[in-house]
C-alpha cells in the first residue's frame, strides 16, 4: 500500500484523459449498469477496499495543485 505522494507519470495522465473516455461511453451504452456508484464493491470488494484506502491515504500532482487555487 502507497502512503504519501504519488509520482506523476506524463504517459499515463495523457493515456487516461483521450483512450478512456470513448471507452467509457461504449461500455456505459452497453452495459446499464456500468459505472453506476458502488458496482464495484458488489463485482470486486477486494480491489474495491484497496482503493478506497489508496485514494484516502495518497496524493497526487493534482491534490496539491487544487490548494492553490
Amino acid at each position: 500500500m502507497k502512503f504519501g505522494f504519488r509520482t506523476p507519470s506524463l504517459k499515463k495522465m495523457v493515456k487516461a484523459s483521450t483512450t478512456g473516455r470513448v471507452k467509457r461511453a461504449m461500455k456505459k451504452s452497453i452495459n446499464p449498469i456500468y459505472s453506476k456508484k458502488g458496482i464495484g464493491f458488489v463485482t470486486k470488494p477486494k480491489k474495491a477496499v484497496y482503493n478506497r484506502i489508496y485514494k484516502k491515504t495518497s496524493f497526487g500532482l493534482k491534490d496539491i495543485l487544487k490548494l492553490f487555487k
